[in-house]
């Protein structure tokens, strides 16, 4: 049985644009309208990685690289670019940012297969790469070309690498140990003071030092938070099973009596894993 390819689907792109006999709500979108289902298909990939369902994170890659043609093929009808010109430069672009594999920018290159490559230096070499690229397109600036429409936390991690590549960081985590100290002393200073805007810029620091110390611990602090967010969905879950099985409503629980079933769920974890 023949399966479908690359081609087909810019194929069946081109047809739902097509003027004459396209979809009309296809013929309707364009980069801006098109932004929000491509980023909510980023989301629903990482959800099937979270979940490590292997049939689901393959029908969300599909979903992700048809955003991916479409842009494309928006693009080529302005005359802007095409999906060619994203491949080609996409190639160019990583032949270039690892030259430990590609000593000469070429697939026709090869790595001495005895030469022993670090991780520190394949990140040296990428970010070399990129800080070249940024040169050619005059952004001189460290920062400048962090999105801005990144969500808070992985935009505060790449503020925070791209930083540290000039030397502007903690040498140890200890160091990032005591600012964190430092911005709780503040934080309570600020909700002593019952100075609205003070309690939100503080706890703003509070945050993008947490994010400051995954950073220095080797943690990704977007994959830390959806843990976190995963055990705390499953915990409560587990203490609200238990309300129903004690025949109780939300009204009958204290919070003592509310704090009593977690801790106890949380035993009840400690006991399965040992």
């Amino acid at each position: 049985m023949s399966r479908y390819g690359i081609e087909d689907l810019r194929e069946l792109m081109r047809r739902l644009r097509d003027q004459q006999s396209g979809c009309p709500w296809d013929l309707r979108q364009d980069h801006a309208s098109l932004l929000e289902h491509t980023l909510e298909e980023v989301y629903e990939f990482a959800d099937a990685v979270a979940r490590a369902d292997d049939a689901a994170m393959r029908d969300e890659l599909g979903d992700y690289l048809f955003q991916a043609v479409f842009h494309a093929q928006v693009a080529s009808e302005r005359g802007a670019f095409d999906f060619d010109d994203v491949t080609d430069v996409i190639v160019a672009k990583l032949l270039r940012r690892h030259p430990h594999v590609f000593p000469d920018g070429t697939f026709g290159g090869r790595r001495d297969p005895q030469a022993r490559v670090e991780v520190h230096d394949v990140r040296a070499d990428w970010e070399r790469a990129k800080q070249e690229e940024r040169n050619r397109r005059a952004l001189h600036g460290v920062l400048d070309d962090v999105p801005l429409a990144l969500p808070a936390l992985p935009r505060a991690a790449k503020l925070q690498r791209r930083a540290a590549t000039v030397g502007f960081d903690w040498p140890e985590v200890s160091g990032v140990i005591a600012k964190l100290h430092e911005e709780i002393a503040e934080l309570e200073q600020a909700r002593a003071g019952a100075d609205a805007a003070a309690i939100a810029d503080e706890l703003g620091d509070l945050l993008f030092s947490c994010v400051n110390l995954a950073r220095h611990l080797g943690v990704d602090a977007e994959s830390a938070l959806r843990q976190a967010n995963a055990k705390f969905e499953a915990r409560f879950r587990a203490l609200e099973q238990e309300v129903r099985r004690r025949g109780l409503g939300w009204q009958d629980c204290s919070a003592a009596v509310l704090d009593g079933i977690w801790e106890a769920v949380k035993r009840g974890e400690r006991s399965a894993g040992s």
